[in-house]
């Protein structure tokens, strides 16, 4: 079966597609034949060079700087994507930061801008996107969670939290929404070599030798598991589910 074009038609805006994760999402969409929106906190030439490499794959991109930890900047993003689009057939929830605290010395500031960025904007992103998705009665939402929401990790209790906060809004929007044709799942990859792990002690990036496959993962291995997600018929039955790329670190 030749499936480069699962996503052929399909419409997908990607949060924190800047760099990591969501830029090797974006640019798989684009190769498998989906339009895709690019939304980041972080604009300039990291944005335009995934963009331009999304052009290269044949898609037809747009992109939007935007903070979607915010209200309003998230519906600005989604204005642009639906007035270029004309609708919004997937949406990936990838934007996300970490940093490192023991519970004990954490200012609460250090708290809610982590449930901010990792937690809060994906019930944005997700608000933002149902009404179009109900419309059509079609949708996929795909959330990036992360294998340390089932495991935990010490200095990063915040970051764990978060991620399980996206694992308990994955399995109950998928129940609220399911009768509208929408399926909502999630991806908790394990370590992957990112910008966003750059920012792990190195006694945290020093486990890799604990892991299974021994060792980390990279941004172009998650990629197909959310365009299996995305696509049909691979991603018809799934939803409320977590899928874990993980090198095997968790196994449920």
């Amino acid at each position: 079966m030749n499936d480069t074009k699962l996503l052929t038609g399909r419409r997908a805006l990607v949060t924190g597609a800047a760099s990591g994760i969501g830029a090797a999402i974006a640019v798989a969409f684009a190769a498998a034949g989906a339009r895709v929106s690019l939304v980041d906190k972080v604009g300039g030439d990291r944005l335009a060079e995934v963009a331009h490499r999304c052009a290269e794959a044949g898609a037809e991109v747009v992109t939007a700087v935007a903070d979607v930890s915010e209200e309003a900047e998230v519906q600005a993003a989604f204005e642009t994507t639906m007035d270029t689009f004309g609708g919004l057939d997937v949406l990936v929830n990838n934007a996300g930061i970490i940093t490192e605290s023991r519970v004990e010395d954490m200012p609460v500031a250090l708290l809610d801008q982590m449930l901010a960025v990792n937690l809060r904007s994906v019930f944005l992103c997700c608000r933002a996107a149902l009404p179009a998705m109900r419309a059509q009665r079609y949708g996929r939402i795909i959330n990036i969670s992360s294998q340390l929401a089932l495991k935990g990790a010490p200095l990063i209790a915040h970051y764990c939290a978060a991620k399980a906060g996206v694992l308990g809004l994955t399995k109950a929007l998928a129940r609220e929404v399911a009768a509208d044709g929408i399926t909502v799942n999630a991806i908790a990859p394990g370590p992957v070599e990112t910008r966003l792990a750059e920012g792990m002690s190195d006694a945290a990036k020093a486990k890799k030798d604990a892991l299974p496959l021994g060792r980390f993962g990279q941004a172009e291995e998650i990629a197909p598991t959310a365009v299996l997600l995305a696509g049909d018929p691979g991603g018809n039955l799934y939803t409320g589910q977590t899928l874990g790329p993980n090198s095997g670190d968790v196994m449920p």
